[in-house]
């Protein structure tokens, strides 16, 4: 199966994810730990799901949770840096992943739908 740049991209970052999780349990927080690998991990997840989908409608949905997954994701990054659980600059790199993720999952799912909806006119 071919990969594509974003299944390439969201496999690494979930990769990434794990590792902080990995750190943060060894600086004993599991709470945010458990939640950033729950949606850190999903994006990728629903992206893979996404290129066996049984229609575009049901592709656009896959999609639309790995957008809202990487959203949430932002959120436990963010909660991490300002309760000094992550530097800035582990933050920043972290967040620029997700912000690319998010922004290639936005633009996907845009066009999707204004392609399914031209399809239905």
């Amino acid at each position: 199966m071919a990969e594509t740049i974003l299944s390439t991209k969201s496999l690494d970052f979930s990769i990434r994810i794990i590792n902080l999780s990995k750190y943060l349990q060894e600086k004993k927080e599991f709470i945010m730990s458990k939640q950033i690998v729950r949606s850190g991990t999903s994006i990728g997840a629903n992206i893979r799901e996404a290129k066996f989908a049984q229609s575009d409608l049901d592709f656009i949905h896959k999609m639309s949770i790995a957008l809202k997954e990487s959203n949430e994701t932002l959120y436990w990054l963010e909660l991490l840096y300002r309760t000094d659980y992550i530097s800035k600059q582990h933050y920043l790199e972290m967040r620029n992943d997700c912000e690319e993720l998010l922004r290639i999952l936005h633009s996907t799912v845009v066009t999707c739908k204004k392609k399914l909806n031209n399809q239905n006119k």
